[in-house]
């Protein structure tokens, strides 16, 4: 047993020397406590890295398929009233929403901006009472309601049972409806004293549509303006006919839910257009994007990149005036993960640091003892002399 201690002991790589020869130095005293001194900075800042989380980056091939998307949207138009303006989406499988209304709300906003009515649309037209049939008389209990063309139906059995449907009907004919005032439908969806009501306003709408992840657009445009039917909006807004402006301001435009990190570039962003009418269009490359945090809660969401492109109305086109927005999907998808640093590398770079630090400390006060040494042993020479 003795032996193979002896044995052992050859191997010591620490050969402890008597404490008779250890000499303690003022040089040797300041250079360990400034030693420690940054040791201790140093493993306080390697444990504050260990505890901080970081996040990697992956690019995949994305491979989903029939999935629906979350546009989640916030844009004021200071100089259109919220009865003229309405949201429509269409994408490029041939599916198509106007004057979407679900989960959509709308505020009235005077020129200043303050808010004067908070407007939130439901679904379908409003409900109407004892409506004027195709046949002159009024609807009944009991009865089916066939609203009157005005002439301009198609087939006997068409029928326009609301104002846009009157519109839709004279602007196949390619007629100009005039006499709105005289329109049944019109007169009781009240549409025409809405838009007189709301002159010199704005409108702020938002809310959230949802819609297939393929390539498609959603604007917003003058949907109830009566651009289509060739109506004198003088007699609306006391303005030249078709003269809206698109000057607007998007406060918040997301493709999906919020996640650490997330840059969404329209918001915030504010145009104002000095002339009428005219086409703004952006176009989006949508990246889909994957976000799990540091406690394993994913969260499926989007990112975007844009470009812009500001139409002007031109003489004798019949281009609806509106906000337009063009998206489409990357193929690529973006995955971003929360992780700690492990436990070993933090062990590893606390190891570095601690004998990077003893060997640079000896080295040092091996050179200032030698010198101090060097310098007394000469002034020692030079005292005998």
């Amino acid at each position: 047993m003795e032996s193979m201690i002896q044995k052992l002991k050859k191997f010591d790589a620490y050969p402890k020397i008597n404490e008779d020869f250890y000499r303690s130095t003022f040089s040797g005293g300041l250079i360990t406590l400034f030693s420690f001194l940054i040791m201790f900075f140093l493993f306080f800042s390697e444990f504050r890295l260990y505890l901080h989380t970081v996040t990697e980056t992956k690019l995949l091939v994305d491979t989903s398929r029939g999935e629906t998307l979350k546009i989640n949207f916030d844009v004021t138009f200071p100089s259109i009233p919220c009865t003229l303006l309405s949201l429509d989406a269409i994408d490029i499988m041939g599916e198509q929403h106007f004057d979407i209304r679900h989960n959509i709300s709308k505020k009235r906003i005077n020129v200043h901006g303050d808010v004067i009515e908070v407007r939130r649309d439901g679904i379908g037209a409003p409900k109407i009472e004892k409506p004027l049939q195709r046949h002159g008389g009024r609807l009944e209990h009991g009865e089916a309601y066939c609203g009157s063309c005005y002439g301009a139906e198609m087939s006997d059995d068409d029928c326009c049972n609301s104002c846009e449907q009157v519109r839709e009907a004279y602007r196949k004919k390619g007629w100009s409806l005039t006499n709105v005032d005289l329109i049944d439908q019109c007169k009781r969806e009240g549409f025409f004293q809405k838009v007189k009501d709301e002159e010199g306003e704005g409108c702020n709408i938002y809310g959230s549509l949802e819609v297939n992840k393929v390539a498609g657009n959603f604007h917003f445009v003058l949907g109830k303006s009566l651009h289509h039917s060739n109506v004198d909006v003088q007699d609306l807004l006391a303005v030249k006919s078709y003269s809206y402006n698109i000057s607007h301001r998007i406060n918040r435009l997301a493709f999906g839910d919020y996640f650490p990190g997330v840059v969404n570039p329209l918001d915030g962003v504010h145009w104002e257009h000095e002339t009428p009418n005219g086409i703004h269009q952006y176009f989006l490359k949508v990246v889909p994007t994957i976000y799990t945090d540091i406690g394993g809660h994913t969260v499926s969401s989007n990112q975007y990149s844009v470009t812009e492109h500001y139409k002007k109305s031109e003489s004798g086109h019949s281009d609806t005036p509106g906000v337009f927005f063009f998206y489409d999907f990357s193929p690529i998808k973006v995955t971003f993960k929360e992780e700690h640093s492990s436990f070993l590398h933090f062990m590893t770079n606390i190891c570095a640091v601690f004998g990077g630090i003893f060997t640079i400390a000896g080295i040092i006060d091996s050179f200032v003892y030698h010198g101090q040494r060097a310098i007394k042993k000469k002034a020692e020479i030079g005292k005998y002399r």
